[in-house]
């Protein structure tokens, strides 16, 4: 963050400093919300969660280096004390952003978000210094909290927002005015608290009426809910995706023989071929968002293949792929999961295993639930079970209630009635069947929504340890 002094940040969020002996000392370090991760000079931001008070930790943090706490109610330590923490911490940011004037780059859609910040970041870093949202701290206290990790030396500030309802995007981007916003679709994730892919449209497409008249609004060719939002931004409107009128546009869109994308990539300035690090066929809409964003921002055809050629994965757990010594190969893609990302993954996997089964490799699904679909979740759950026996994949092994119940129903009702799916209960039954059927060869997809918590999954089978491990 830029230093500011107490006295400053007071004035700023509208606080009042208690147990504050020097007004003017200055915060110089990183502002967080967790006293583990306090530097010296920290401003530490104090949030009463459902299970754990920050206040609690106050006096942790302070002697481990913070300046003060941002707070609800005095702590006995220096702190500047507030109503709302979430909205000091939100006004904090906004004015550390209008004062850096550094270029904001938002982004928002119901799938590949994170993957797509990513390797925007990726290309702009090669560009000038550049701050992005780590992981999915895309929400009211993530936002603000990457936001205020920018310095004086930050050009380009990449900012993932999620919406849990209308009004939310726009909250988030009247915290960090964007000048770039970028768009990538509108699908079925959360579709159980919009209530239709309409609404989430109405939603994800705030970010486009925010934007100034020189800015840019980023859009997907490819959705027609996407691209109608258009007529919602007084922005430039450019637009990316595989379609013919597409001003970055993807074409010769292929899978190389181990499942990787591979594409001619087409921008006003001219074309360059890209072989993506990343794996499966969805992740070529992401590359061209990013390219989209990146031409903007000035970078050559040339250098934006470059360097998409070579990103890779900066967040845990999105088709993280990883081979055993033992020829076992697992991708960790258990972050999260909606019906878009779902399919895409089976895809990815399907690719993958192209290669292997002449060798005798097998594909394994192991899916779990996916959350927040509403009244859609069985029919979303049994699609899905039904898109694996189509793409052949060797086993699928639901896991979890009847969420997976339905998932394995669909593979059947679809045609896999003998060995091929498989219903278990929990993680550890997940672990221990595939600990016993696992062969050279074989792949091994592991997805499901956050909450079911399915990365220990492919955590276990990738243990190095010999000898029985629980899953953890």
């Amino acid at each position: 963050m830029i230093p500011l002094s107490l006295a400053e940040i007071a004035a700023i969020v509208g606080g009042q400093p208690y147990d504050v002996p020097d007004p003017s000392v200055t915060v110089t370090g990183p502002v967080v919300k967790d006293s583990r991760d306090v530097r010296q000079g920290s401003l530490f931001a104090a949030f009463a969660g459902e299970r754990v008070d920050g206040h609690d930790y106050a006096r942790r943090a302070f002697e481990a280096g913070a300046v003060a706490v941002l707070a609800s109610r005095p702590v006995g330590v220096p702190a500047i004390v507030v109503d709302d923490v979430v909205g000091a911490l939100g006004a904090l940011a906004r004015t550390v952003v209008e004062r850096l004037g550094t270029t904001v780059v938002a982004l928002t859609g119901s799938a590949g978000k994170t993957s797509t910040k990513d390797l925007i970041a990726q290309l702009l870093e090669r560009k000038a210094p550049t701050v992005w949202t780590p992981g999915s701290l895309n929400n009211e206290i993530g936002l603000p909290l990457t936001a205020l990790s920018a310095t004086a030396e930050t050009r380009h500030l990449v900012l993932e927002m999620g919406a849990r309802g209308i009004g939310h995007i726009h909250y988030l981007a009247d915290l960090t005015p964007p000048r770039i916003g970028l768009v990538l679709n509108v699908g079925s994730a959360h579709i159980g608290e919009f209530g239709s892919r309409e609404a989430i449209a109405q939603a994800k497409g705030e970010l486009v009426e925010v934007l100034p008249e020189d800015g840019a609004a980023i859009l997907n060719a490819d959705d027609p809910l996407v691209r109608a939002m258009a007529s919602r931004t007084k922005a430039r409107v450019l637009l990316f995706g595989e379609a013919a009128d597409a001003d970055v546009r993807g074409e010769n869109v292929r899978l190389t023989d181990d499942g990787r994308p591979a594409f001619a990539l087409h921008t006003p300035t001219g074309c360059s071929d890209v072989t993506l690090r990343l794996y499966g066929e969805h992740h070529v809409s992401n590359a061209l968002a990013a390219a989209a964003v990146a031409h903007e921002l000035g970078m050559s055809v040339t250098e934006i293949a470059e360097a998409l050629s070579g990103a890779g994965t900066l967040s845990r757990w999105r088709m993280e792929v990883t081979e055993r010594p033992d020829g076992v190969t697992v991708v960790n893609d258990a972050y999260n999961a909606n019906p878009e990302s779902m399919k895409a993954a089976l895809r990815a996997l399907a690719a993958m295993g192209k290669a292997r089964r002449a060798d005798g490799g097998r594909t394994w699904a192991v899916l779990g639930q996916m959350a927040e679909l509403g009244d859609a979740s069985l029919a979303e759950h049994d699609a899905v079970g039904r898109l694996a026996v189509r793409l052949n994949v060797s086993k699928l092994v639901a896991v979890g209630g009847k969420e997976a119940s339905w998932l394995q129903l669909g593979a059947y009702n679809e045609g896999s009635w003998g060995e091929e799916s498989v219903h278990v209960s929990d993680a550890q039954a997940a672990v221990d069947l595939l600990r016993s059927e696992l062969r050279p060869g074989d792949v091994v997809l592991v997805k499901a929504s956050r909450s079911v918590g399915l990365e220990r999954v492919a955590l276990a089978l990738l243990e190095t340890t010999e000898g029985e491990v629980a899953v953890r």
